[in-house]
């Protein structure tokens, strides 16, 4: 069943209130895949009433009136993406496009949707329930960070939204020992995985630079970040505290992993893997076109991209879902009359992570010395594809599935690393799970750019191409690679894009199309360079191409067509 919208919706389950009502900046759709409905799921499972209000409109009280006031507590969400990055473009040029509203028009989704909604709740139910803010934009805006779009340091999104609490990382169990804890009446004060505001800091916590110091001095903000950041792991993370203006944002340590069996619990509860009907009478919403026939197999990722969030957003550490409740998942699709046979990804945030981790970091934590996989991939992972295969080939002997695709991407490094098992992989996703295409992320071919993202040199790029190349001849396939690179990102200038664009002629083989322009989203350590022009881990000086029309020529050094116009000065 969906969540009800409306209090018609409301009364056919039974209900005269909620306990708990989601604002979400998204088109609601209930799926595995979107956290608003996955969090709403849990806490129905345990006996919670739960009601969404999706993408109210922002000027009356029509929308956000809808399901009345919550017994418990408010939980607001800027969507699937922070709504900044949702409605704007590298270059800040206004995107006309969204892929979670229906119809596909982005006039649905505020700027700072988080603060918007917020805002909004405030202003038309005085004294109501907690406010309690969570998603990726309020995780990853939960201490001072850089804003690209106002190009300033921000506070804490707790202090813009005036909220009572902060819900961090993927906050599933959070929320729910959250709604227990406020039910109960317990304080949350010790909660883990929350921020909240206290007029006094806790001496038992990491005290970082103030939000003050970090708005004034670029060296106080990075201090800040890599403390920030070395404090993200369960196992070993510190509670921190950062005073703001008069008070302090305290940052309780995280909420410990999901198990597998909580795991397999929260992916096995019933989703309709559709948009609401409310939402379909404005027209489709592309994003279900990729995930409603789609199986997330695991969360984390410890790739650790110096540009990407998910290390601070879902964490180093993978978490994955037993084969049984994969498997179970999967012959579910089938029922569906719609389904026409073809999974289209068996995956998370890196394909071929699912199955094994580093034994030292499930019982101490990460490592805060080194990386998993940069600059080379650490021995003590003890990378076994093997796992992975045999999920893979159980999902292929179900009836009624004619393809399984792996569209997540892969790590090429993982599969060149696994000496037993790497290119039996390999050869298995060509023949049966590749759509014709399979993707990499290489991002650069220029070592001194590539050690700014956390990226491997490209001898292995190489190789795995070759690899590649072999086996796809071997099954007789017409497939390719299709490579991710990225322009503008600190340390790059236009002439190691040249140096690109001749690497991707003359080794790939290829002109690329797959090339974004660098994004400084918040919480991350591009971001920190492209703000401070600093390399956080050396101390050095790093060249940033700040000026949009310099970023937009990087990109189009590799865009066809092959003429590219002069230089901008």
């Amino acid at each position: 069943m969906f969540l009800p919208t409306t209090r018609e919706e409301m009364q056919t389950v039974g209900w005269t209130t909620t306990d708990i009502i989601l604002v979400t900046g998204d088109a609601y759709i209930d799926s595995p895949y979107i956290g608003i409905a996955l969090v709403g799921k849990i806490l129905l499972n345990a006996g919670f009433r739960v009601g969404v209000i999706a993408q109210p409109g922002i000027h009356s009280d029509v929308d956000i009136r809808r399901l009345g006031e919550p017994a418990l507590f408010w939980g607001v969400s800027g969507g699937s993406v922070d709504s900044m990055v949702a409605n704007y473009t590298a270059l800040k040029k206004f995107r006309k496009t969204d892929d979670y509203t229906a119809g596909g028009r982005n006039e649905k989704r505020p700027d700072r949707a988080v603060i918007a909604y917020a805002n909004l709740i405030r202003r038309y139910f005085k004294d109501t329930k907690p406010i309690v803010l969570g998603g990726i934009e309020a995780s990853l805006r939960r201490l001072s960070h850089y804003d690209f779009w106002s190009n300033r340091v921000r506070r804490s999104i707790l202090f813009d939204a005036k909220a009572e609490y902060l819900v961090y990382g993927m906050g599933e169990k959070t929320a729910l020992q959250l709604a227990y804890y406020i039910r109960s009446g317990r304080s949350i004060t010790d909660l883990p995985g929350i921020c909240y505001i206290a007029k006094e800091k806790r001496n038992s916590y990491i005290e970082l630079p103030s939000f003050e110091q970090t708005a004034t001095d670029k060296n106080a903000f990075i201090d800040m970040f890599k403390t920030f950041y070395a404090n993200t792991d369960p196992l070993t993370a510190a509670g921190l505290c950062q005073r703001q203006d008069t008070r302090y944002l305290i940052q309780n340590p995280p909420a410990s992993y999901p198990t597998q069996p909580e795991l397999d619990t929260y992916y096995g509860l019933d989703f309709e893997r559709d948009a609401h009907p409310f939402h379909r009478r404005f027209g489709s919403v592309k994003a279900i076109e990729t995930i409603r026939f789609s199986i997330p197999t695991h969360q984390g990722c410890y790739g650790e991209c110096n540009f990407c969030a998910i290390a601070v957003h879902q964490g180093r550490t993978i978490r994955w879902r037993s084969r049984e409740s994969i498997l179970r998942e999967a012959r579910l699709l089938t029922t569906y009359p719609d389904f026409k046979g073809h999974i289209l990804d068996v995956g998370g945030p890196t394909a071929n992570m699912y199955g094994f981790e580093c034994a030292k970091k499930i019982e101490r934590g990460s490592c805060r010395d080194r990386r998993c996989l940069y600059p080379d991939v650490c021995p003590s992972l003890h990378i076994d594809h093997g796992y992975l295969l045999g999920l893979l080939r159980e999902l292929r002997k179900i009836p009624n599935i004619k393809n399984i695709f792996v569209a997540s991407g892969i790590r090429y490094d993982l599969v060149l690393a696994d000496k037993t098992k790497g290119n039996d992989y390999l050869n298995e996703i060509i023949k049966y799970h590749a759509s014709g295409q399979l993707k990499v992320a290489p991002e650069h071919s220029e070592t001194h750019v590539l050690k700014l993202m956390g990226k491997p040199d490209m001898d292995g790029l190489i190789e795995f191409r070759k690899r590649f190349a072999e086996m796809t001849r071997s099954a007789a396939k017409n497939q390719f690679l299709t490579y991710y690179l990225m322009a503008a990102h600190p340390g790059c200038r236009s002439e190691d894009m040249h140096q690109l664009q001749r690497f991707s002629s003359r080794h790939l083989k290829i002109h690329p199309e797959q090339i974004q322009i660098f994004t400084p989203g918040p919480s991350t350590f591009s971001s920190l360079m492209y703000y401070t022009e600093t390399d956080p881990f050396s101390g050095k000086p790093v060249f940033v191409e700040k000026n949009s029309a310099q970023k937009e020529y990087q990109k189009k050094i590799l865009t066809p067509p092959r003429k590219h116009p002069r230089q901008v000065p």
